[in-house]
């Protein structure tokens, strides 16, 4: 791999910083999957498109079905962190690693969740957003069956390092990633470079299924509406959890 002096400051800016990974994470027994969580918050989603991401990110972490699956495994826990990533160098964790056994740590983790504040307007850099995550994974020192990368977005790579080859860089290690595409229909409809941004030609599932997703069982949700968000996250953390790709597309 081919590390420019941009490009490698760009990443120590963005890694996490040592110490601030959750302990508790950290220390707990090992768990059936680490999921990475790494939400778009470019600037081609509005604030009302935003809240609803969110507000379903939180909706899935705490719902009954994805607790009865976290309930189903070996070890009847997962570790969970979230991030959102835009542009190049706008990487953040916004909630760092814990540990969900109970529905008191996922309404713990939702609640952290709802109350951050937006972290980025940027441009959409996924193959920065991939390479961040497995800095956040390798640094978590959680024992994991299964380490995942969850990515959802609404548009296509348009700044920083292929989203090609921070994914075949990351599947190397035996990581899987997972895709959720998200179609915009605002930004679709105003046209010109944002419109093909978001919609690209085959669409945006196959734009994450060329580029984006890779790895055992690998899947890409599609979604139609900001508003299916919350119902198609937990069918994707169930899924996620259970080792099995769910199929179709939603909303």
């Amino acid at each position: 791999m081919r590390l420019t002096r941009r490009r490698a400051a760009a990443l120590i800016l963005a890694a996490p910083t040592p110490g601030l990974l959750g302990a508790a994470a950290r220390a707990a027994d090992p768990v059936d999957a680490a999921i990475v969580l790494a939400a778009d918050v470019s600037r081609s989603i509005n604030d009302e498109e935003f809240g609803l991401q969110r507000q379903g990110y939180a909706a899935a972490i705490a719902s009954p079905r994805v607790m009865a699956a976290i309930r189903s495994g070996p070890k009847a826990a997962i570790a969970l962190c979230f991030l959102e990533w835009a542009g190049e160098g706008e990487q953040k964790v916004v909630v760092e690693w814990a540990t969900i056994k109970a529905e008191a740590d996922a309404a713990k983790f939702a609640a952290a969740l709802l109350a951050a504040p937006r972290s980025f307007v940027g441009r959409t850099a996924i193959g920065t957003a991939i390479d961040y995550s497995m800095s956040v994974l390798g640094e978590s020192g959680v024992a994991a069956e299964r380490r995942i990368i969850d990515v959802s977005g609404d548009g296509t790579n348009n700044q920083g390092r292929l989203a090609t080859e921070a994914r075949d860089d990351a599947l190397k290690t035996g990581v899987v990633i997972n895709g959720l595409s998200i179609f915009n229909r605002r930004a679709a409809a105003m046209g010109g470079y944002l419109a093909l941004h978001t919609n690209p030609p085959g669409g945006l599932e196959k734009y994450y299924r060329d580029n984006v997703i890779g790895g055992v069982g690998a899947f890409v949700l599609p979604i139609n509406d900001f508003n299916s968000f919350g119902e198609a996250m937990i069918r994707k953390l169930v899924s996620e959890i259970a080792g099995k790709e769910p199929g179709g597309s939603y909303g």
